[in-house]
């Protein structure tokens, strides 16, 4: 009998402990499982988090930008040296009239950075609680009259652009360059009506390029970027109406740390050398 209850005592003991084992078991195997679905943070070293940093601490991810149609080329220029600085990060660009973009951004369009032509347009989006921070101002611009090649009209003012029969083409008074150019024409006391108002700046010196019109009134910037397909003229007036271009984080930026990283890029002096070669301002 004693033999017996002491066989018993055994098996009951080594029960307990079997069952402790599996539990221990089944909960590591409930913790391995957990750290290894595709939501695990540090699944692998690519993965990225919403701040715009993989698990090394790296940038990565894509920087969506909203920019001014005058930056393109520019920004163009930067993004390029963005990526190959900071391997994994794509960036992502959306140009066009700072109204329309402004509108598409407190409408819910997804973007991480806003860059604008102008406080006037930057305002809408900060106002509508759209910007994650301050708006620095990065560059400023100037106007520029835009003509065919070799000017063959002969304007050298912005008188000139009076002249009756001459096709002159002006941006849209909502956008950044359209209200400068206002402006200018109201500090040289001059009305003058254009045969068309584009949406952009682009599309206001594309109408120069295409021979459409004679000449516009545009950024120097833009002038300079067309090389030889247009020429340029400088009028006093154009100092009067001088804009200055603010940047800024957006409330719903997707990647921050890459996004702050492009801006602090476009305010580095390696991003202010590449603005003004192309003809921009400093702020």
């Amino acid at each position: 009998m004693t033999r017996s209850v002491r066989r018993t005592h055994r098996t009951r003991r080594t029960l307990q402990m079997a069952g402790a084992g599996a539990a221990a078991l089944l909960a590591l195997s409930a913790c391995s499982d957990s750290g290894s679905g595709s939501d695990a943070p540090g699944k692998s070293s690519a993965a990225t988090s919403s701040s715009g940093k993989d698990s090394s601490g790296k940038l990565s991810g894509e920087v969506t930008v909203f920019a001014a149609a005058s930056l393109k080329e520019s920004f163009t220029a930067l993004g390029k040296e963005f990526e190959k600085a900071h391997p994994g990060t794509t960036v992502t660009f959306s140009f066009g009239g700072s109204d329309a973009l402004a509108a598409s951004i407190t409408g819910g369009a997804p973007a991480d950075v806003f860059a604008s032509a102008s406080p006037k347009t930057m305002k809408v989006v900060t106002d509508a609680g759209d910007a994650a921070g301050t708006p620095a101002t990065f560059v400023r611009n100037q106007l520029e009259i835009a003509t065919l090649p070799g000017n063959p009209d002969k304007i050298a003012s912005l008188k000139d652009l009076t002249r009756s029969g001459l096709k002159v083409v002006l941006c849209d008074k909502a956008v950044p360059c359209g209200a400068a150019a206002q402006k200018a024409l109201d500090a040289g006391g001059l009305k003058l009506t254009p045969v068309s108002y584009e949406e952009d700046v682009k599309s206001a010196l594309n109408k120069v390029v295409l021979k459409e019109a004679d000449a516009a009134v545009v950024y120097r910037t833009d002038v300079r970027a067309a090389g030889d397909k247009v020429e340029g003229v400088d009028f006093p007036e154009s100092a009067d109406a001088v804009n200055d271009y603010p940047i800024t984080l957006l409330k719903g930026a997707h990647h921050t740390d890459a996004a702050e990283a492009f801006i602090a890029l476009v305010r580095s002096a390696e991003g202010q050398k590449v603005l003004t070669g192309a003809g921009f301002l400093k702020p």
